[in-house]
């Protein structure tokens, strides 16, 4: 008999992002712009890792490629926080979610894996759903783009990003994985501190603002979540294969939507569910296909 405890592992990491919205949204109430929250919690997650594995620092250094990893998992990581804190949470779920759609793209591009007709099949639906998120009901394929607000472009920023960082997950796996982990942390960090000196710099978001005991133990905590969440991931991931993975894994859109709700009163109209079936429907026949394979 199976352990279940694995995929209760993946389902707490699914739940500890679904939820994330809400303290990054209480840490903007408070002051602090997700930007500078994203780059002090990775500060935290990166000094607990250092201070737990002081060895993967020395592995990393011997693979500057990693600086790639670094960048792609800092500015996914940026994108999204950004996102789910000043927009709609679940449509900028959905938009992430285009990253099964991305990976076949950048796996034709980087990998040479030319997309089969399956491939080419999740490429149109997830599209599909994507224009029955973003387009209003009463307007044009024209008009597609026009009422793109700047939590819709993050998240699909976001979620290309994401699926640039799987791609290259895969690329560097012969890379030691407390390497590779330490790398995503740190580029976590230097993306969310760069971002917002240079967004702060123009104006565009506040500054760091006064230490303040409401925020600072969100963010001391969602740090610890985050932590948790990690080593859970790894755990499940570890014990299960790939395509059962990436299924528990898509609990995160039903936590998030349950929980914006619930919690933030956000609406889920017709269209919105439309749109989310088809994007969620090209996720899992990726997954179906990665489990075929096997």
């Amino acid at each position: 008999m199976h352990s279940p405890l694995p995929v209760f592992a993946l389902l707490l990491n699914a739940l500890i992002w679904g939820l994330s919205w809400w303290p990054f949204r209480l840490m903007h109430e408070a002051g602090l712009h997700p930007l500078w929250a994203t780059a002090l919690m990775y500060a935290l997650v990166l000094a607990g890792l250092l201070t737990l594995r002081p060895a993967s620092l020395r592995q990393a250094w011997q693979y500057p490629v990693l600086l790639l990893l670094a960048a792609s998992s800092g500015l996914n990581n940026v994108a999204f926080n950004w996102a789910v804190t000043v927009g709609d949470v679940v449509r900028v779920i959905l938009l992430f979610y285009l990253m099964p759609a991305w990976a076949v793209l950048l796996a034709w591009k980087l990998l040479g894996e030319k997309p089969t007709p399956m491939a080419l099949l999740r490429l149109l639906l997830a599209f599909g759903g994507v224009v029955l998120v973003l387009l209003p009901a009463d307007a044009s394929l024209s008009g597609l783009f026009a009422g793109l607000t700047l939590a819709d472009a993050l998240a699909v920023f976001g979620g290309f990003m994401f699926a640039l960082t799987n791609v290259l997950l895969r690329r560097f796996q012969g890379i030691p994985a407390q390497a590779r982990m330490l790398a995503m942390f740190a580029g976590c960090m230097s993306m969310g501190l760069l971002t917002a000196l240079s967004a702060s710099s123009l104006g565009v978001v506040p500054g760091f603002p006064a230490f303040d005991g409401s925020w600072v133990l969100v963010a001391l905590g969602l740090a610890v979540l985050l932590m948790l969440g990690n080593w859970a991931l790894q755990f499940g991931a570890a014990h299960l294969p790939s395509g059962v993975t990436s299924v528990v894994m898509l609990s995160e859109v039903v936590f998030a939507s349950v929980s914006s709700v619930l919690i933030a009163h956000e609406a889920l109209s017709v269209r919105t569910l439309a749109g989310g079936a088809l994007i969620m429907g090209a996720a899992l026949l990726a997954t179906l296909g990665r489990i075929q394979r096997k």
